[in-house]
């Protein structure tokens, strides 16, 4: 999840005036924090001598510019999963895909113990139709160990030209050897909106936040309400199941959709003085038809600040299981002609106050799949507690750290159970306590 990139290019640049600036003011610091500062230079002069001596003495001559480029990408890594160093080839790579087209195979991915870790494989890509499940740990690149790559050096290597050949070992929980999957790269176009008429309810499948997704929501409610017709329609599903994420301000964007009035989403860096609140304007594009979201276990970041934003204010019934629980916020910074980091700046909170980081969206309604029999305990994923690194949870004891939870849609929506009681409990074939959401909504600042 992203700000803006013009925001932080304005933002890069006040920083480096901030710098000029207090350059040329005295001040006044502590003894102690000049005892800080000479113990930080003594640690940089330790890398200056490592980094010496390895250019002297390695056994091969190293190529400097790699070894800085390492050396920074493993202080980002180390501080949490998902903060890392972009080259000027993958920050590129990174503004196309947010523009909704790049190229690949279509995942989703994260790192886990020194292996690709897949959160979730977008629909109708490459690695979807080949097999690719959320959870999985891809272990080799055509035949090359993952252990010991950066992220972003294993993502380099799934990409090629389009048309060829990759095959990628996976270890999947459950099966007993590792599957090698054959994937043909392709340019994945992101249609991040897909929509349908089920009968008397609109059905709104949302696979990922990027620049178009707002547009496509609108677009999607507007033409199934049409199609249904304004007086027959029962109400809309809006399917966020195994979407990884995406841009902050189209998250936002697909929240205020739902909501008249109220906060959608806070986020809090560091410093106090961070704290940002986004909230809602006036306009309902659904007319205040119900609404079901639907997420499991892969739905993470911007999926989960909707189904937080609409579940705090009662506007929508959360269904499905756990989400992934990714309550953070990364800025992308650029550093000019030398690429960008990825940064987490700040952590989120739902309109109420509470951060779902590494504890996820629990749903109002829980329901599983049923699985078929080879995938039988192995459609799970760990979330955002299971990896190595990840903030710590907030809040009281007994709400800390949960994840854990399914992560399988079906191909045919006929066997889908989840969709299959959303579509009942809107059309009243079934009942359940929590649809429709009753209660005051949040307590949150309008």
């Amino acid at each position: 999840m992203i700000r803006k990139a013009s925001l932080l290019l304005v933002g890069a640049l006040m920083g480096a005036a901030a710098v000029t600036t207090l350059t040329q003011i005295p001040f006044r610091v502590s003894d102690a924090a000049n005892a800080a500062a000479s113990d930080t230079y003594r640690q940089l002069n330790l890398f200056g001598d490592v980094f010496e001596r390895v250019r002297s003495d390695y056994v091969e001559m190293p190529d400097d510019a790699q070894l800085i480029e390492s050396a920074i990408n493993g202080m980002l890594t180390s501080l949490d999963p998902h903060s890392s160093y972009m080259s000027p080839k993958s920050f590129r790579d990174m503004q196309v895909q947010t523009r909704g087209e790049f190229g690949g195979l279509g995942i989703e991915v994260t790192m886990e113990d020194g292996l690709v870790k897949v959160v979730s494989p977008i629909d109708d890509t490459p690695a979807y139709k080949a097999g690719v499940l959320a959870g999985d740990l891809i272990t080799h690149i055509d035949g090359e160990q993952v252990q010991g790559l950066t992220l972003n050096e294993a993502v380099e290597k799934m990409r090629g030209p389009v048309k060829t050949d990759i095959i990628v070992t996976i270890r999947r929980e459950g099966a007993g050897e590792p599957l090698d999957i054959t994937i043909t790269r392709d340019i994945i176009r992101i249609r991040s909106v897909r929509w349908r008429e089920e009968g008397d309810v609109g059905y709104v499948r949302i696979t990922q936040f990027n620049e178009q997704t707002f547009d496509g929501l609108k677009k999607g409610i507007e033409e199934t309400a049409n199609n249904i017709g304004e007086d027959k329609i029962k109400g809309f599903v809006i399917d966020l199941r195994n979407n990884p994420g995406g841009l902050l301000d189209q998250a936002i964007a697909v929240s205020d959709a739902f909501l008249e009035r109220g906060e959608i989403v806070s986020t809090r860096g560091r410093n106090s003085d961070e704290t940002q609140r986004y909230n809602a304007r006036s306009g309902d594009l659904t007319e205040g038809k119900p609404v079901i979201i639907l997420v499991n276990g892969g739905s993470a970041s911007a999926s989960e600040i909707v189904a937080g934003a609409l579940q705090d204010h009662r506007r929508a019934t959360i269904l499905g299981t756990r989400s992934f629980g990714k309550g953070s916020v990364q800025t992308i910074i650029p550093l000019g002609a030398n690429g960008a980091i990825r940064l987490t700046t700040a952590r989120y909170y739902t309109p109420s106050g509470v951060s779902i980081q590494a504890k996820g969206i629990a749903p109002d309604i829980e329901s599983l799949q049923d699985l078929p029999d080879e995938l039988k305990g192995r459609a799970e994923t760990k979330g955002e507690a299971g990896l190595r690194g990840h903030l710590e949870a907030e809040g009281e004891e007994g709400e800390k750290e949960q994840s854990g939870s399914q992560a399988y849609v079906p191909a045919d929506p006929a066997e889908d159970t989840q969709l299959k009681l959303a579509l009942d409990l809107l059309r009243g074939e079934q009942v359940n306590s929590a649809f429709p959401p009753t209660g005051d909504s949040a307590s949150a600042p309008n």
